[in-house]
């Protein structure tokens, strides 16, 4: 795979993009009344956020996109998937608070994020791995983690939709953000969650990008349950909520992820790895005529 070789301006956008989300970060967290205009459930929300933007996120997009350049496999994974989470949020902040004198900024970076997600996938369809019998168990594993969270998800905020449209009310999570609707429920709904469950379908037919989409989405999963956990936390401490629950079962999911994407990798070294000494096998054994090719 050689995603990033031969375009050195990718990294000089990764920078870019890491100044851009720590301004946005740091006015968010230190400028006095900056999200006055949201309601305090969003205000917590949005406070925590920035955290995770400027300490998690920030320097794991500096460190993988980097690296991407380098031709770094495991890299490019983090990266694309680090990008397809700024994407993810900074639709959030560009169509969901307020605007203010940063709603510039917000635009700019999810285009950027948007465009390099989308040069990434571009440059990995050139070279995406091939799958072999004996990981047909991790196959298996990889395609039915992707319908199942799908799935669950699925029921989960269509429950609260359908609970509110039969009581002719509004969902909680939109009565408590004071929002005309639920950012995350547009997302996933119309989005993540199709692309998730297709992701799951098409690696148990074992074709080539879905395994590529499948180790950016854990990558991406990763990133936003750690997110949503430390947004639990937040709300618990403000007293908006109570209970760990929300907090565990995304650190559990998190770890899940983090799992599988580790397995991944581990065996896509193990099978580039046995391709590479088949490669050298078969040099040696070559004629020196042959070889003079």
């Amino acid at each position: 795979m050689k995603p990033g070789k031969d375009h050195p301006v990718l990294p000089g956008i990764t920078v870019l993009l890491a100044v851009l989300i720590s301004a946005v970060s740091l006015v968010g967290m230190f400028s006095n009344g900056f999200y006055a205009k949201e309601s305090f459930n969003w205000q917590i929300q949005a406070l925590g956020q920035d955290e995770i933007d400027l300490f998690i996120i920030t320097p794991l997009l500096l460190i993988t996109g980097i690296n991407f350049s380098k031709n770094n496999k495991i890299s490019t994974l983090l990266w694309a998937g680090t990008l397809l989470y700024l994407v993810y949020t900074f639709a959030i902040y560009c169509f969901d608070v307020h605007f203010n004198y940063l709603f510039p900024v917000y635009c700019v970076i999810l285009g950027l994020s948007f465009y390099s997600f989308l040069w990434v996938i571009y440059k990995l369809a050139g070279y995406p791995p091939k799958f072999h019998a004996k990981g047909m168990h991790l196959v298996r594993v990889n395609g039915i983690y992707f319908i199942m969270l799908s799935v669950v998800f699925y029921l989960l905020w269509l429950s609260e939709i359908g609970k509110a449209i039969f009581l002719s009310t509004i969902p909680d999570s939109v009565a408590k953000s004071g929002l005309p609707t639920n950012p995350v429920h547009v997302i996933d709904i119309s989005i993540f969650l199709p692309a998730m469950f297709l992701t799951g379908i098409f690696v148990l037919k074992r074709k080539p990008m879905a395994f590529v989409f499948a180790n950016i989405l854990l990558c991406f999963f990763l990133l936003m349950d750690i997110t949503i956990a430390w947004l639990s936390v937040k709300m618990n401490h403000a007293g908006l909520t109570s209970g760990p629950r929300v907090t565990i079962m995304m650190i559990i999911v998190a770890f899940a992820s983090l799992v599988l994407f580790i397995i991944n990798t581990i065996e896509g070294n193990h099978k580039k790895m046995a391709s590479d000494r088949a490669g050298n096998q078969h040099l040696q054994h070559a004629s020196p005529q042959s070889q003079q090719f």
